[in-house]
């Protein structure tokens, strides 16, 4: 019966930490800050309060004689905290990069239920009856600001791989009044493509990707050679892809007249109403519109995803490690404090004193692991570049973004291992009895 009570105990306990951790996880961080104020003011207002803080002062002190049992637990939170932070920075600067390619006004219409551009085609009628929908931005010469794209798969050689080894890259087939519906596009080497003719302009994250991408040199793309014209900057997801006229792009794919998307600059972001009702609206039509944001936002969903379980899964098996590594250093000083301790309780410490500063102790070597693993992570990989497949077609090149909503995440795990790793030996801790531990001391 009392094993069977001990069990039921240890499960209860088990439960109650694992909701504690799922909590202290996804809570805002005002919450957690209001917790941490309602902390300090219990340690400086009430009198087993001030027990703890005396406690928690006398182990603090006692940190430096145990140097290489204590850097144990901050090595080891600063590996879990590194990693955790580096993926999470990979999946952020990806979906970082997709939404700046995108804005609130302008549009992208594509043939219904496509989930992506390459998987869509319209057909010439449909993109003259897109062109004049009313909401779209005129020119000066009275002309739509809409671009009528084709975009396709081409294959290039990776630059620094085998020499048969080629990657995915996105041509997109473009005429004229791309430039105005991107305005944040610049040619930074070279000049633009030439209408009607085989040449093209690549972003500046293709040419860091593929080989054969500099300005003068020719390439081959389907079945004809290209001429590359000049190099273009955007800051998004286009300075992974290469554009060409849209024209020429269509009768070396032989894709006809026919595009896979327009995109459309409106007169203001309030003008996206009235331009997606009047398509819907349209008998001749069957499209999907949305704003470019909402498109490119949606396109880095399940990428981020799949990069965020990937780190919350390899961040919680080196967790368990760093939990381990945690219990063993604790309770090797919680035994060598034990007369110490027990000393504390006989003079009327407490019992929640003991729990609260053996916890705070580990917290706070915790929180020195948060900080080393987060700094770690922000000097090596903020700012790296990496590429993936992006919609379904090309590789997107993109930077990692060590954000502070990164780094924080970094740090609450941090101190959930902390408080995980700490727990146990100050339940133990505060629960001996204290004839055992003078004892036994």
């Amino acid at each position: 019966m009392k094993k069977l009570k001990s069990f039921l105990v240890g499960v209860v306990l088990f439960l109650v930490v694992a909701a504690g951790i799922a909590a202290w996880l996804w809570l805002p961080w005002p919450f957690l800050l209001g917790l941490a104020l309602l902390l300090g003011l219990w340690m400086v207002l009430t009198r087993r309060g001030r027990q703890a803080r005396s406690v928690t002062g006398i182990g603090v002190s006692t940190l430096p004689g145990r140097l290489g049992a204590s850097s144990v637990v901050v090595i080891g939170i600063a590996g879990v905290v590194a990693v955790l932070v580096a993926m999470l920075a990979m999946a952020e600067g990806y979906r970082e990069t997709l939404r700046k390619s995108g804005s609130e006004d302008t549009a992208i219409v594509m043939r219904g239920a496509s989930a992506a551009e390459v998987m869509s085609t319209l057909d010439n009628a449909s993109v003259r009856a897109v062109e004049q929908t009313p909401g779209v931005a005129r020119d000066a010469q009275g002309r739509a600001i809409a671009s009528a794209e084709l975009v396709v798969a081409a294959n290039l050689p990776i630059k620094g791989g085998a020499p048969d080894e080629d990657g995915s890259v996105q041509l997109r087939g473009v005429g004229p009044q791309a430039w105005a519906v991107r305005p944040g596009v610049e040619i930074v080497e070279g000049q633009r493509f030439g209408t009607g003719k085989r040449e093209i302009v690549v972003g500046t994250g293709a040419q860091r990707q593929f080989a054969g991408l500099d300005v003068g040199k020719q390439i081959r793309l389907g079945s004809q050679t290209w001429m590359v014209t000049g190099v273009f900057h955007s800051g998004d997801a286009m300075d992974s892809e290469i554009w060409g006229d849209a024209d020429v792009v269509a009768t070396t794919y032989r894709r006809g007249s026919t595009r896979s998307s327009v995109t459309a600059r409106l007169e203001s972001p309030g003008a996206f109403k009235q331009f997606k009702a009047a398509l819907a609206a349209d008998p001749r039509l069957d499209v999907d519109t949305s704003t470019t944001l909402e498109y490119f936002s949606k396109q880095s969903e399940g990428m981020t995803k799949v990069i965020r379980i990937i780190g919350i899964v390899v961040g919680a098996i080196m967790a368990i490690g760093a939990v381990f590594g945690a219990l063993n250093t604790m309770f090797a000083t919680v035994a060598t404090r034990a007369r110490e301790i027990a000393t504390l309780r006989a003079l009327g410490f407490r019992s929640v004193p003991v729990v609260v500063a053996v916890m705070l102790e580990t917290m706070l070597l915790a929180l020195l692991g948060g900080v080393l693993g987060g700094a770690l992570a922000w000097i090596v990989f903020n700012g790296y570049t990496a590429s993936t497949i992006a919609g379904g077609v090309g590789q997107l090149t993109f930077a990692f973004k060590v954000s502070p909503e990164v780094l924080w995440t970094g740090l609450k795990w941090a101190l959930a291992i902390g408080f995980v790793g700490g727990l146990f030996p100050a339940l133990r801790a505060a629960t001996q009895p204290v004839t055992t531990a003078l004892r036994d001391a």
